[in-house]
């Protein structure tokens, strides 16, 4: 089964090389039992390393069932350590978060991809521990816990035992237990290797090794060699799966996660606060621009705005050209009749003191057309709008917002109410629908007379401030603005050279495009300052991984030793730092979701949490938990296994 020729091993220590081999030669048969003694120093637990695949000769061969494995990879020697050879250590290497159930079906999740719990619980009846399988290592006593490493060695029916001090922590009944099992195992077939500094235990054994300075001094055979042809267990062979693969690393990093609750939610902290941080400006970002998309849609994305412009003098100074060129309201029957322009109206505005009963009010007046209504989405909730009769006879009409209605009426029905604008009688004829206030102005608080009435009895005006013009198709709006353009330089006769100040025209579609960007512009700022706490708490994850690492140094040495391979040791510690990320993400959603409800409800913000922004902010911080996780976990799987069973 087992032949080394001419096994050297050295170590550096210092500048000077210490040889724990010289030179071995050995042959072990299958079935035999066989006992390796020597004081400290000798090589022997080098030997039983060598022997066990955990550590390679730096000179000589090794076969292993004919097979040479000193020049075989770290992956390759896993897989044949998890086929063929089951470890007894001295300290009985448990994991303290696993019961003993758990500890001795460990290995099946490296050969079988699936823990075997029925097959852990039979071995658990075998080695007489039947009553104690849901125990934690720390409620046994150290016989018990060397009977679950026992039970642990031979899950994956193994062909060799090695056993390396496994009676040297124990009292002298629970010896006895253990060299009693040790041998019912040799006896079914498995050959037996215990590495022992007990005379005792060492003349039990079939065949005893003596070692001294790295080489074999005596061996010498106690118990006749019989007939070692005895059927060999059953090899386990696992089917590879990569939905399996996953689910048992998924398992194995929730079940680390959870053994400590306190350190994974401090990791966890940073990612959430970083998601929902960004959740919620992108929300908060969307929801400006659903307020600003609604605002502007009352003034109608296919509306134009016209208004005179600022022209230099003759010494450059910038002069209103309203001097010059006003808007009369005979300039709104001539664009009427531009070929594309569905409506027009003209519009003044000014400030009024508004006073009902003991009640007044400051606010803005605005005379419009009748077309007003319908252009910017501004039919009365209730009540009526006014129309061209009252705009030609300048009656004393008015329809007011909402916040008038509060301010001066208690919320009552204001409609057939006469209200004193400026010391002006007027009738209240309908209430405005209502827009809320955006970041300038409260759009509820206006009051709205006829544009006739505004100008010759309120204001004392004799001109227009502006005109509004309806585009019947958005396509055609560029063609329509240079249109009107011409025909009021024409109208006003502006000079060629001042035509192009003469008269503004804002388009409103582009004003609404402009704020939209802006808007998303800031929300990309303001997301990318959120995201740098993503940044700060994936380095707090790599942090915690990297502690990790070092902390469970010698659970990675007994994972390889029962057959992990480098890949499985990545992957464990890689899918828990995205387990914290990913929980991370999860909470931070939920977290941000509250944030934009208690915006919503405590200051009137919008808030709009989609879907798209949850996946992306979800996938970011599993992004960077892979990032910042995977240099732990690099680190982990690089670990030999024998320097991390020594390690402390």
């Amino acid at each position: 089964m087992i032949e080394l020729q001419q096994v050297q091993k050295k170590y550096q220590m210092g500048d000077e090389e210490v040889y724990a081999l010289r030179g071995v030669d050995l042959r072990i048969d299958d079935g035999d039992f066989v006992a390796i003694m020597g004081p400290s120093g000798s090589g022997k637990s080098t030997l039983m390393h060598i022997l066990g695949l955990l550590d390679v000769p730096d000179a000589g061969s090794y076969l292993f069932n004919d097979k040479e494995v000193s020049g075989l990879s770290e992956n390759e020697l896993a897989v044949l350590r998890r086929q063929a050879i089951g470890f007894i250590f001295q300290q009985f290497n448990l994991l303290p978060r696993m019961n003993a159930l758990e500890n001795v079906a460990l290995p099946l999740i490296y050969s079988e991809r699936r823990p075997d719990l029925k097959r852990a619980e039979a071995l658990l009846e075998q080695v007489g521990l039947g009553p104690r399988i849901l125990h934690r290592p720390n409620e046994l006593s150290g016989g018990q816990q060397q009977r679950v490493a026992i039970a642990r060695s031979l899950i994956n029916r193994p062909r060799m035992i090695l056993a390396d001090e496994p009676t040297g922590n124990l009292d002298s009944r629970s010896e006895k237990e253990i060299m009693t099992v040790l041998k019912e195992l040799n006896a079914s077939g498995i050959t037996v290797i215990i590495v022992t500094h007990e005379e005792e235990i060492g003349h039990q054994a079939h065949r005893l090794i003596r070692m001294r300075d790295g080489v074999v001094q005596t061996d010498e055979r106690l118990v006749p060699a019989g007939d070692q042809t005895r059927a060999r267990p059953e090899e386990v062979r696992r089917s590879p799966s990569l939905i399996g693969d996953m689910w048992q690393h998924f398992r194995q990093g929730i079940n680390t996660l959870l053994a400590n609750k306190i350190r994974t939610g401090l990791s966890m902290l940073g990612i959430l606060i970083g998601v929902a941080a960004v959740v919620a400006m992108l929300a908060i970002g969307r929801g400006a621009q659903q307020a600003i998309t609604e605002q502007l849609s009352s003034l109608g994305s296919n509306m134009l705005v016209l208004q005179t412009g600022a022209i230099r003098n003759a010494a450059g100074v910038m002069m209103d050209t309203g001097k010059i060129a006003k808007l009369l309201p005979e300039d709104v029957e001539a664009l009427r009749k531009i070929p594309g322009i569905k409506d027009a109206g003209g519009s003044v505005n000014g400030r009024a003191q508004i006073t009902f009963g003991n009640k007044n009010w400051s606010t803005t007046i605005n005379g419009v057309s009748t077309a007003y209504a319908r252009m910017r989405s501004a039919q009365p909730s209730y009540g009526r709008f006014f129309n061209e009769e009252d705009n030609r006879n300048r009656a004393r009409v008015a329809v007011i917002g909402t916040t008038l209605v509060r301010e001066l009426f208690d919320g009552k029905n204001p409609i057939g109410e006469m209200i004193k604008v400026n010391r002006i009688n007027f009738t209240v004829i309908g209430v405005l629908p209502e827009k809320g206030a955006n970041g300038f102005r409260d759009q509820d608080d206006v009051v709205l007379v006829p544009v006739q009435s505004a100008m010759y009895r309120v204001l004392g005006r004799n001109s227009l401030e502006y005109i509004d013009l309806e585009v019947s198709d958005p396509a055609r709006t560029d063609e329509i603005q240079t249109k009107i353009l011409d025909m009021m330089a024409q109208r006003k006769r502006v000079p060629l050279s001042q035509q192009e100040e003469a008269f503004r025209v804002r388009n409103m579609a582009d004003i609404q495009a402009a704020l939209s960007e802006s808007t998303k512009v800031m929300t990309l700022l303001l997301s990318a300052i959120a995201s740098i706490s993503l940044l700060v708490g994936g380095i707090g994850i790599m942090n915690i991984m990297l502690v990790s690492v070092t902390e469970r140094t010698r659970e990675i040495g007994l994972r390889k030793a029962v057959g992990a391979t480098r890949s499985d040791i990545l992957w464990q510690f890689l899918v828990e730092s995205v387990v914290i990320s990913l929980v991370g993400g999860l909470l931070g959603v939920a977290l941000a979701w509250v944030i934009a409800m208690a915006l919503g409800q405590l200051a009137g913000w919008k808030a709009d949490i989609t879907l798209s922004s949850v996946i992306l902010a979800c996938a970011f911080s599993m992004g960077v938990g892979m990032v910042f996780g995977i240099y732990p976990a690099r680190k982990a799987s690089l670990l030999a296994p024998i320097d991390a069973l020594r390690y402390e």
